[in-house]
C-alpha cells in the first residue's frame, strides 16, 4: 500500500550523500513570448535520467536509466534507490525508461515502468506494473508484474520508444521503437515501430482497431522512434514525438489502425545522405502535423494546461536532444501554427518535460551528470 512518510528524513549518508548535495547552483533567464522565464537547476547528480513524474505530496520520481528509481525532493534532495526494480539492459538507448502513476496512485499505490528487459533472443521494451511504497526519501516496489512485452526481441540496443501515458479510459498507451529493424515498423503481426494500447492488467481492450492482419496490442503503426507521448485533456486525444533519421522528426496525433508511414515516408533522408522509401507521401499513410528538418532529437512531451506561464494554455512542450533545446509548439485545434525554442545551447540534451503541480515545467537532462531543471517566470 503507497504511504507518504510523516516528515522527510535526513540526508542518506554513503553514496546518496553526493546526490542530495543538489540544492539550486545555477539559474539562465531568457525573453519568450510569455515573458521573462528562468531556468533553475534544482537537483543533480542523476545517471542519465530518463523520466520524470510527480507524487501526491509534489515530490518527483525520477528514473535513471542505468536502472534506479529516486525520490527527489522539492529541495533538490536526491534519496536512495528504491528497492525491486527489475533488471535492465544499460546498453546504448537501453535501461529503465518511463515511468507513469496510475490515476488513483493516492490510494493504490500502483505505477507503471517500461523498460529495456532482456529475454530470448536479446532484449525489447517491457512494462512492468508495481505497487511503490514509499519510507522517507526512499522505498520499495512489490506485487510486480510484467503486463507487456514486444514480441521479437532482439540484440540491437537502439529504438526502444518507451513512453507510457495513460488515456481517459484507464487504457494505456505505449510507444515502441521499431528498434533499428526498419521493415519492423510495416510488419502488421510486429509490435515494434508502434503504438500499442493495453489496459491495466495488460490485456488487450475490446475497441482496440484490430485491421486485418494487425496484431491485437496495435493502436497505429509506421513510426520510428516515438520518445514523447501526452493526452489532451479536453478530448483525451494521443499526440506523440518521435525521431527521424537525418532531419524528419515528427509530430504526430495517432488515430487508430492508422499507419504512419516509416520507413516507406519520411521527411528528411539517411544518415548516408541516400534518401527514405517513397519520398514524403504515399496514399494510405498519414502525414506528420509538424516535422523538423534538421532533427532536434524530440524527447519527452506534455500539453501546457497550468495558469503560471501566460499565454501558453493548450500548447506543447517538448525536449531536444542533438538540438539541445527546449520548444513551444502553439496550438490552434489539432494545428501546430508556430513554433519556440528555448534555452538553445544552454540546458543540454532535454530527455524528459513535464509540468508540475506548481504550474511550472521541469526538465530532465540526459547526462552522466544529469540534472532537474524547474523553468517559471522570473522571481516565481
Amino acid at each position: 500500500m503507497f504511504h507518504l512518510s510523516p516528515s522527510r528524513l535526513p540526508v542518506f549518508a554513503g553514496a546518496a550523500l553526493a546526490l542530495s548535495l543538489a540544492a539550486p547552483i545555477s539559474a539562465q533567464t531568457i525573453e519568450t513570448s510569455a515573458g521573462p522565464l528562468t531556468a533553475m537547476v534544482i537537483a543533480e547528480g542523476l545517471d542519465h535520467p530518463w523520466a520524470l513524474g510527480f507524487l501526491p505530496d509534489g515530490r518527483m520520481l525520477v528514473t535513471e536509466r542505468s536502472g534506479q528509481l529516486r525520490v527527489v525532493d522539492q529541495d533538490g534532495a536526491v534519496g536512495a534507490p528504491i528497492e525491486g526494480l527489475p533488471a535492465v539492459v544499460a546498453r546504448a538507448e537501453g535501461g529503465l525508461l518511463d515511468l507513469a502513476l496510475a490515476p488513483d496512485f493516492a490510494e493504490s499505490g500502483r505505477i507503471y515502468l517500461s523498460f529495456s528487459e532482456p529475454g530470448e533472443g536479446g532484449q525489447g521494451t517491457a512494462v512492468l506494473a508495481a505497487t511503490l511504497s514509499l519510507a522517507g526519501d526512499s522505498g520499495a516496489l512489490s506485487e510486480r508484474n510484467v503486463i507487456f512485452r514486444m514480441n521479437n526481441f532482439t540484440g540491437g540496443n537502439l529504438h526502444y520508444g518507451s513512453r507510457i501515458v495513460i488515456g481517459q479510459d484507464g487504457n494505456l498507451f505505449v510507444t515502441l521503437g521499431e528498434r533499428g529493424g526498419r521493415d519492423r515498423a510495416q510488419d502488421m503481426s510486429d509490435l515494434a515501430g508502434a503504438v500499442v494500447r493495453i489496459a491495466p492488467d495488460g490485456s488487450v481492450p475490446d475497441d482496440n482497431p484490430r485491421p486485418e492482419g494487425w496484431a491485437p496490442e496495435l493502436w497505429s503503426k509506421g513510426h520510428r522512434n516515438p520518445q514523447g507521448a501526452a493526452i489532451r485533456q479536453s478530448d483525451g486525444a494521443l499526440f506523440i514525438v518521435e525521431h527521424g533519421a537525418s532531419g524528419g522528426d515528427e509530430v504526430n496525433m495517432p488515430r487508430p489502425g492508422a499507419n504512419y508511414g516509416w520507413p516507406v515516408i519520411a521527411y528528411g533522408e539517411h544518415y548516408s545522405g541516400d534518401p527514405i522509401g517513397e519520398g514524403t507521401e504515399k496514399e494510405g499513410m498519414e502525414q506528420p502535423l509538424h516535422y523538423w528538418d534538421p532533427s532536434i532529437s524530440p524527447s519527452g512531451l506534455t500539453f501546457y494546461d497550468a495558469e503560471l506561464i501566460k499565454g501558453w494554455q493548450g500548447d506543447l512542450i517538448t525536449g531536444g536532444l542533438s538540438g539541445n533545446v527546449m520548444v513551444r509548439l502553439d496550438m490552434d485545434g489539432d494545428t501546430v501554427v508556430g513554433e519556440e525554442r528555448l534555452f538553445e545551447g544552454e540546458l543540454g540534451r532535454i530527455r524528459d518535460v513535464r509540468v508540475g503541480p506548481d504550474g511550472a515545467i521541469y526538465a530532465l537532462t540526459d547526462a552522466d551528470n544529469g540534472q532537474v531543471i524547474r523553468v517559471a517566470p522570473e522571481g516565481v
